[in-house]
């Protein structure tokens, strides 16, 4: 069995790679910049004390690093690495060419860290995009909105995790006490574990449609589409997911395939999993973003069980050399998910959840603890639990998930008062 270097967690608290890797009888190492923040998870913390070393340094600086990883793998060869969050991309890719190891290439990495870069590149190889700008000041952003016209999006080019994304639609959102455009940066963001905003925006012509997003996985540069996952938002402005529906890949609609193949190649990716959010708009498929890593929000755990196998068992395979073999013979389902969310502010009491869920309810977790501040739905941190289900058809398995999150019952300690 091999041993893993594993870089921070998903959304700093998803084991579910940890234990893919401790299931498939391998060792890891784990590296982050605040050891602190999983150390006051007990569950999760339990996981990583199965860790051959952790890697804790303050700031992730990446020499610093790499000159850890150095150590280690002298000692204890690693031979897979695996980072599934943003914001360690590059990093990993740099340590991965180090050491020799199957990762994404590290132009393609820099490169899908900047939105706006990713863009302006896509457009160059001749691959249509929205209208678009780039904003490095209150100035300049006041400017691009001017120049494309309503409605447009605003996001962070080093945004992930549909956050701090800004959509106006109409003149009155342009209210500056709606949308204050001369006092939006600095933004004063911060990702955690050691990474803040750098501040510069993307401003982009919105495109109104239905939003999928599309999980594949590359070896040596040849793709796989493992599924589409069609999202449910709140209602505007919100931009938190309130919940999906996974068809694993069966050739349902090959030209869908062949766009997000030719978007894959044009930035170079060559190795892993990505992530690219399509809009199906009335003109066709358009690019929202790619990603490049595993999908995050549990959709991991949705793709694994529409697969009835263990996605992230198949990304630890990728990342060893391994190309990537789908079952055959085991039954696919369609997996959906829904959320429960705040329909008020206030402190959580407790969730009360339903005492004999339907049979096709796969999982549940609670991500919110009592007392913990809730409130509406804005982007996906204010997400409180979750279902999973599986049935054979998507009408079934999101009936259910609708039926599961309508049956529970939030119980709140206290009143906030509003923003």
């Amino acid at each position: 069995m091999a041993h893993l270097l594993i870089i921070e967690l998903p959304g700093g608290s998803d084991s579910d790679i940890l234990q893919a890797a401790c299931t498939g009888g391998h060792s890891f190492s784990f590296a982050s910049a605040d050891m602190r923040h999983y150390r006051d998870q007990p569950a999760l913390w339990q996981w990583l004390q199965r860790a051959h070393t952790l890697i804790d340094l303050p700031g992730l600086e990446a020499q610093a690093l790499m000159a850890e990883v150095a150590l280690l793998h002298a000692q204890h060869p690693v031979q897979g690495l695996l980072c599934l969050v943003d914001i360690r991309i590059q990093d990993a890719a740099g340590i991965a060419q180090m050491l020799g190891l199957p990762f994404l290439n590290p132009a393609s990495a820099a490169l899908l860290r900047d939105k706006f870069l990713v863009r302006s590149h896509l457009q160059a190889k001749g691959l249509a995009q929205p209208p678009f700008a780039l904003a490095c000041s209150n100035a300049e952003l006041q400017a691009a909105v001017q120049a494309l016209g309503l409605p447009v999006l605003i996001k962070p080019v080093d945004g992930f995790g549909s956050q701090n994304i800004v959509l106006l639609r109409e003149p009155e959102d342009l209210d500056p006490w709606l949308s204050p455009l001369e006092n939006m940066l600095p933004s004063g963001v911060n990702y955690g574990l050691g990474v803040a905003a750098n501040d510069r925006l993307l401003v982009e012509r919105w495109m109104p449609g239905i939003v999928v997003g599309c999980d594949t996985m590359s070896h040596a540069g040849v793709h796989t589409l493992l599924g589409t996952n069609t999202k449910v938002y709140y209602e505007p402005p919100s931009f938190a997911i309130r919940g999906g529906c996974f068809t694993p890949w069966a050739g349902q609609d090959p030209a869908l395939q062949a766009y997000v193949f030719s978007l894959l190649d044009a930035v170079g990716f060559d190795w892993g999993a990505a992530h690219v959010e399509i809009m199906l708009t009335a003109q066709g498929p358009a690019l929202i973003e790619i990603n490049p890593r595993l999908v995050g929000a549990k959709i991991g755990r949705l793709i694994s069980l529409a697969w009835g196998a263990s996605v992230h068992q198949w990304l630890i395979d990728l990342h060893l050399g391994h190309a990537l073999q789908l079952p055959q013979s085991v039954p696919r389902h369609v997996a959906a998910t829904r959320w429960v969310t705040a329909m008020r502010s206030g402190r959580l009491a407790a969730l009360e959840l339903p005492a004999a869920p339907a049979p096709e309810v796969r999982v549940v977790e609670v991500l919110k603890q009592a007392g913990d501040a809730i409130a509406l739905p804005m982007d996906n941190a204010d997400r409180i639990a979750y279902v999973m289900t599986c049935a054979p058809t998507a009408q079934a398995a999101q009936d259910s998930a609708e039926a599961y999150v309508s049956a529970c019952t939030l119980h709140y300690l206290d009143e906030l008062p509003a923003p």
